[in-house]
């Protein structure tokens, strides 16, 4: 039986650091791999990767009331019951009384408490679409991404859904490895983007938020109990933080997986579509693929103990 691929997630505490920068760098340069971008809320790995979408579906990852004006009588029990103010007197009229109930469906939060007490039967209470997921081929192989509707939730649930399907895209191509762009920060999209994988590469930058923000997020790879590394972007910016921020890495039981120099080219490259290791060999490229020979050892490693 062949082992399950590994998954790699790159995650930072914040956003901005060039996360995804480096993410599609390690694409070009893993080549035989399945990419998943779990930033579903503010995804944006598709504008250099250039994904070509060869299936597409609706998420719905909760549900949400919505009155039937017809049926409705306009007893104001909905109202009553609703402690997000997201019913209002304002619907239409239906012969029987002058005016109905209206759900915003931004204020719904999908509890479902007035269709329970709705003696009527006016209110439905079905799933709502929240975004659409995608599964792409690109040049560097299949990528699985997604799309959270404007001020939609459940991006936690979207982010494992993605994760889902990425694994069972590798695992039918008999590819080794799942490269997972992950959300910044350390909410719901971030756990969701991390439980349960391989191996964690937290990006920072060499600020005393960046330092901050990356303690938080290492706190959660150990939380879970997964393997985690540090690689410092844009180092030379501020190389005593720098140094701070690996040797604090070191002392709470993280490797280093290297660090990463500002490089104007990041820019020309991503106004090309390309990967910055695509656009030039030196330069922060140079530092990038450093970065990923570390991390590619370190994933065969756990393979092969693994058996």
């Amino acid at each position: 039986m062949a082992a399950e691929p590994e998954e790699l997630v790159v995650v930072s505490g914040k956003g901005g650091t060039g996360k995804t920068s480096i993410v599609a760098s390690f694409a070009a340069l893993a080549r035989t791999s399945v990419l998943a971008d779990c930033d579903v809320d503010a995804a944006d790995l598709h504008l250099v990767l250039e994904p070509k979408v060869l299936k597409r579906d609706s998420f719905s990852g909760g549900k949400r009331a919505r009155i039937k004006s017809g049926h409705c009588i306009a007893c104001g029990k909905c109202e009553e019951v609703c402690r997000f103010d997201a019913i209002s007197y304002d619907g239409p009229g239906n012969g029987r009384v002058a005016r109905t109930f209206r759900v915003d469906p931004i204020a719904c939060e999908g509890c479902g408490v007035c269709a329970w007490f709705c003696a009527e039967q006016a209110i439905e209470f079905a799933p709502a679409v929240n975004g659409e997921w995608f599964v792409s081929q690109t040049r560097f192989g299949p990528m699985v991404h997604a799309k959270l509707g404007v001020a939609e939730e459940n991006s936690g649930k979207l982010v494992s859904l993605v994760r889902t399907v990425a694994k069972a895209a590798a695992e039918q191509q008999g590819l080794d490895l799942v490269i997972i762009d992950g959300s910044p920060g350390i909410g719901c999209p971030v756990i969701a983007s991390i439980t349960g994988a391989s191996m964690v590469l937290i990006v920072t930058e060499p600020t005393l938020s960046g330092q901050h923000d990356m303690e938080r997020v290492a706190q959660l790879a150990r939380h879970f109990d997964i393997p985690a590394m540090v690689c410092v972007n844009k180092w030379d910016l501020n190389p005593q933080i720098a140094d701070e921020i690996e040797s604090l890495a070191r002392k709470t039981g993280f490797e280093v997986a290297g660090r990463v120099r500002y490089d104007r080219a990041v820019t020309q490259a991503q106004i090309r579509k390309q990967t910055v290791v695509e656009y030039q060999d030196n330069g922060c490229a140079e530092d990038i693929r450093s970065v990923w020979t570390f991390v590619r050892n370190r994933l065969d490693a756990r393979e092969k103990a693994r058996g």
